[in-house]
């Protein structure tokens, strides 16, 4: 009988800190549309990064995206810029950092009521090259 109360107790407890997504009304879901796959960027050049969105049906105060960058394919993410949660577009400079696995990574979340959610573009992997 002890462990019977104390699997109940560890069930309330799981349920008690369960992420607040679980109480959100719908998910997040994003896709890069500019740059798209194998598209060639070069270094200094300016570029309008642009995606399409789908976010949850919760109010947004606390809430806010964030792009990051991969260089290597999408194993580790490293630069990053933050935007207000409804944010589809961002003006960027490429890096001089020449590589044929760039992907980005166009986060979103809130403070306390909808865990940070990834959503890394592998996708639409592309290239950035040296300055010519």
């Amino acid at each position: 009988m002890k462990i019977y109360g104390f699997v109940v107790i560890m069930v309330a407890v799981a349920f008690a800190f369960a992420p607040a997504k679980s109480n959100a009304q719908g998910h997040y879901a994003v896709k890069l549309t500019s740059p798209v796959a194998g598209q060639v960027l070069y270094a200094g050049q300016q570029i309008m990064v642009e995606w399409k969105h789908r976010l949850p049906n919760i109010p947004l105060a606390g809430c806010e995206s964030e792009l990051w960058l991969s260089l290597d394919g999408g194993r580790t993410f490293t630069w990053n810029a933050f935007l207000a949660p409804t944010s589809t577009s961002l003006l960027w400079t490429v890096p001089n950092t020449p590589t044929n696995s760039t992907v980005l990574d166009i986060r979103f979340g809130c403070d306390l009521h909808y865990p940070e959610s990834y959503a890394p573009q592998p996708a639409s992997m592309f290239t950035i090259a040296k300055t010519q």
